[in-house]
């Protein structure tokens, strides 16, 4: 049975399939939320990349919300894409989806949206390219 149906990103590749281990989960026996922060932020920054066709950094990250927890055994899939860009930045909205029991389950455990700058090389705010 699928939770959380309608909240679902609509059926594409995953930028990212990870299964957190043991050394990922907290006194409570759920994920560190901090591990699963950098998972979204490696998933956005590689669209970022893409889009920027170089280097960009994370400026700042916005609607961040935690829905459902990511127990041990879930099988992560982090979904990105390019809600808005800018001249410089652009906004990457970034879902995840836990599958759980052995594939009979999917449930939206949290989305943000991502701010990332293309940087050139110095490290600077640069133009996008085209596109």
């Amino acid at each position: 049975m699928t939770e959380n149906i309608r909240n679902l990103p609509q059926r594409k590749d995953p930028v990212l399939r990870v299964i957190p281990g043991p050394a990922d989960i907290n006194a409570n026996g759920h994920i560190f939320g901090g591990w699963v922060l950098g998972m979204m932020d490696q998933a956005g920054g590689i669209v970022a990349g893409r889009i920027a066709q170089g280097a960009c950094a994370t400026v700042a990250i916005e609607k961040m919300a935690f829905i459902a927890p990511i127990l041990l055994r879930d099988i992560i899939s982090v979904y990105a894409t390019l809600e808005h860009r800018g001249r410089t930045s652009m906004g990457v909205r970034v879902e995840v989806i836990a599958t759980r029991e052995r594939g009979q389950q999917e449930v939206k455990v949290t989305e943000g949206l991502f701010t990332f700058v293309a940087l050139d090389e110095n490290h600077k705010p640069r133009p996008l390219p085209e596109g």
